[in-house]
């Protein structure tokens, strides 16, 4: 059985090989990039399964790293986890809204690293493999394909913001708590603020357009799909 693979963009070598050493001693086939163009290069010519990647790093900064991978269509899915000295939560907010799926900051844990990245594969896993194709309102949902369409136009979404919109689009009108989704879409061990499912809910209705009414807010508990366009009883959509 092939390993999994993941690719490291680090430019500080001896973390990169402390964590190189580790991911391959839990049975990981390992890369490493020391620059973002590399990493880009690396990631879209290598599919790695999961990125780790630092924000400060030379030629291209991580930000702008995993802004492209989410604009290739080749690496779009692809999970990122953020490796930064940077513990401040904007830095954070920041990080996730250009679409990262989890955040670490340094100095970390190996072993809690192992861990997140065990978690975030195995979300991956189960969104490829859930097997049905979710349609309310106009969204259809494909998760095996990774696709989202309105009315019939793909709509370009982060990993993150696929499983948050598949949660709530497959129980319309049941109103989620800011816990639950972040639980869902970002996993219970991600270390996030509740405030980052409201950037998502932002940076997702943006994109859903005329949509956007849809993702309607349940003021004091947190979001819901819409069961119907003419509800509206009780919640914004700010």
């Amino acid at each position: 059985m092939p390993k999994t693979r993941v690719l490291i963009i680090e430019d500080d070598r001896s973390l990169a090989n402390v964590v190189e050493y580790n991911l391959a001693q839990a049975g990981y086939e390992v890369l490493c990039a020391f620059d973002g163009q590399d990493g880009l290069n690396q990631a879209r010519a290598k599919s790695p399964a999961l990125i780790l990647l630092d924000v400060m790093i030379p030629v291209i900064d991580g930000l702008e790293v995993c802004r492209r991978l989410r604009n290739s269509p080749e690496t779009a899915m692809i999970p990122v986890i953020m490796l930064t000295a940077r513990a401040d939560e904007t830095d954070q907010v920041v990080g996730y809204n250009v679409g990262a799926d989890d955040y670490v900051t340094k100095p970390f844990s190996v072993k809690v690293l192992l861990e997140r990245i065990k978690s975030l594969l195995r979300r991956q896993v189960r969104s490829e493999w859930a097997g049905e194709v979710v349609k309310h309102a106009g969204i259809t949902i494909d998760r095996i394909k990774h696709r989202v369409e309105l009315n019939g136009q793909p709509l370009d979404l982060t990993p993150s913001e696929f499983r948050l919109l598949d949660i709530l689009v497959r129980q319309p009108g049941r109103a989620f708590d800011r816990t639950e989704l972040i639980d869902g879409a970002l996993g219970a061990d991600a270390m996030v603020l509740e405030r980052t499912i409201d950037v998502h809910i932002r940076s997702l209705r943006k994109k859903m357009g005329e949509y956007a009414d849809l993702i309607e807010t349940v003021r004091g508990i947190g979001y819901r799909c819409r069961e119907s366009s003419l509800e509206a009883t009780g919640t914004t959509s700010d």
